[in-house]
């Protein structure tokens, strides 16, 4: 009982607050007019004024669909340079992935054939070639194994990716060969 007993000078010092803990909060007085605010109208009819992607508008183009099969992220770039792939390598390196090699005969690109379920598509498993290269601290020993996937298989795509071994997934892949006429 005597624990449920506050006392009316504790209740008055807490009531009680300075000038300076007070804050005042001017009160809401609604949206203002459209009126009041200057506003100039641009009379231009022109639609491609509408677009903004920093007045490139006239040098965009998409993907054209037909004929062009889809494989991986940034697929549509053309074929690398040894040296642009070394690049890529030693990026992955760099970020402790692990590099491997993955090459596909048949459907390299993606595909529905076994299931219409949004965000299923088949194709997206290839076959590894050799181990996932742990240990590897040089783009040339990537490049290497990448020449010998060709020789042993020269009409099939091969793609590197990178995989984190201490978050258990791949993080980037690329198309490192596509055979002639592709």
């Amino acid at each position: 009982m005597a624990s449920s007993i506050v006392s009316s000078v504790a209740v008055a010092s807490v009531n009680r607050t300075s000038p300076a803990q007070a804050t005042v909060v001017a009160p809401f007085t609604g949206l203002k007019s459209a009126s009041t605010i200057p506003m100039t109208r641009k009379l231009n009819n022109d639609i491609t004024s509408i677009a903004s992607n920093g007045g490139r508008v006239q040098c965009m183009q998409v993907w054209p669909p037909v004929g062009l099969k889809k494989f991986e992220t940034l697929s549509y770039l053309p074929a690398r340079t040894p040296e642009q792939l070394a690049k890529e390598i030693d990026y992955l390196i760099r970020n402790k992935w692990v590099p491997c090699l993955e090459f596909e005969l048949e459907q390299p690109f993606v595909y529905r054939e076994h299931n219409k379920s949004p965000g299923y598509y088949d194709g997206r498993y290839w076959v590894m070639w050799k181990l996932p290269m742990f240990g590897c601290s040089d783009a040339s020993q990537v490049l290497k194994e990448l020449e010998e996937c060709k020789k042993a298989y020269p009409s099939a795509f091969i793609r590197i990716i990178g995989f984190d071994n201490s978050r258990q997934v791949q993080c980037v892949s690329f198309i490192a060969y596509k055979p002639a006429g592709h």
